[in-house]
């Protein structure tokens, strides 16, 4: 069963056991993903649909965007609107791929480095990509950046 799927049955499930919050967040999904269907199309784009890699990004998207608003929230003291953004965070992630941990995602930046042949600074681009392809959504491309550039400069 393919991630939209999922995603339309455990809505389904949601609205039997009346569980409003969780449904809530699932038609947040499932909105966006109609919405970033139909700019596709207007842009002239795939007209079969979003891959599972392309959910995955706007997924990840998704979390990025209700981590930023919890921390808002609790800078301004909205600890009731903090905590419903990260209930809203748990419900997306379930739908994302498991993250890598810090030792996982070192051993994978070496073994795409070692994979490519890079050994420079100019190599960062391709490593990047390579990492993006092989592991969409397990990892923080933010954070890996830094990473990978003391890798190759080191």
């Amino acid at each position: 069963m393919g991630l939209r799927e999922r995603i339309l049955a455990d809505t389904k499930d949601a609205m039997k056991a009346r569980e409003t919050s969780r449904l809530s967040t699932l038609r947040l999904i499932s909105a966006a993903i109609k919405d970033r269907e139909i700019a596709a199309r207007t842009e002239g784009g795939e007209v079969g649909g979003l891959t599972e890699a392309d959910l995955t990004a706007l997924l990840s998207r998704m979390v990025k965007q209700r981590q930023e608003s919890a921390r808002a929230y609790e800078e301004g003291g909205r600890l009731e609107l903090a905590e419903r953004e990260q209930d809203e965070i748990k419900v997306i992630q379930s739908y994302l791929p498991r993250q890598l941990d810090d030792q996982e995602t070192r051993a994978a930046i070496d073994q795409v480095i070692a994979d490519l042949g890079a050994s420079t600074i100019r190599d960062m681009g391709r490593v990047m990509a390579e990492l993006r392809a092989r592991h969409a959504g397990q990892m923080d491309f933010g954070a890996v950046g830094p990473v990978v550039k003391e890798r190759l400069m080191g």
